[in-house]
């Protein structure tokens, strides 16, 4: 065995004796890190709103919208999305949207119902900003008590965003059956 051989395996026993003897692989709860959660921030009147991704069925540009006569003030009327009927509502009739300037896209949230048919609502955006990834929780504490749709804020950046849950949405915003 040549002096570099003699040397290498020196140093390996050394390196084991001290290295600790791990027996298991670390668990999962272990390595587990916070879920992340995804959500389509967009702008109607003055405030930014989200959803989370997984209720947005898909963002369309501003449609032919047919008016409701006698609809509610919310309600903006309805459009055709590839055969299905889909109401559209305001949510930032509260937020003082200046009415000579029309909304630019709808966001199309689905509310999926078990034996029932899935719940389609359109909501009016002026701008749809794109995703936000985070791994953060909603902020459920700083969330308006004034808006019951509301569910917390979700921080982008130097932003808050206010996350709207879909379940309260429509209860709030009652869409007639159509």
């Amino acid at each position: 065995m040549s002096t570099q051989e003699k040397k290498g395996d020196e140093l390996l026993e050394a390196i084991t004796e001290t290295a600790p003897v791990v027996d298991s692989f670390p668990t999962e709860a272990e390595t587990e890190r916070l879920p992340r959660r995804q959500y389509c921030v967009f702008r109607a009147g003055r405030e930014r709103f989200c959803f989370a991704v997984l209720d947005v069925e898909e963002v369309v540009d501003w449609p032919q919208v047919t008016s409701i006569p006698l609809g509610p003030p919310f309600l903006m009327g309805i459009f055709n999305l590839r055969g299905l009927i889909v109401p559209v509502i305001d949510i930032a009739l509260t937020e003082a949207r200046r009415p000579d300037l029309a909304p630019k896209q709808v966001v199309v949230a689905c509310l999926r119902q078990e034996g029932a048919g899935d719940l389609r609502v359109g909501i009016a955006a002026d701008e749809v900003f794109g995703t936000v990834t985070t791994s953060e929780p909603l902020l459920v504490d700083e969330a308006p008590r004034d808006l019951p749709h509301c569910c917390g804020m979700l921080r982008d950046g130097a932003r808050l965003a206010l996350a709207l849950d879909l379940h309260k949405l429509i209860e709030n915003f009652p869409i007639p059956a159509i």
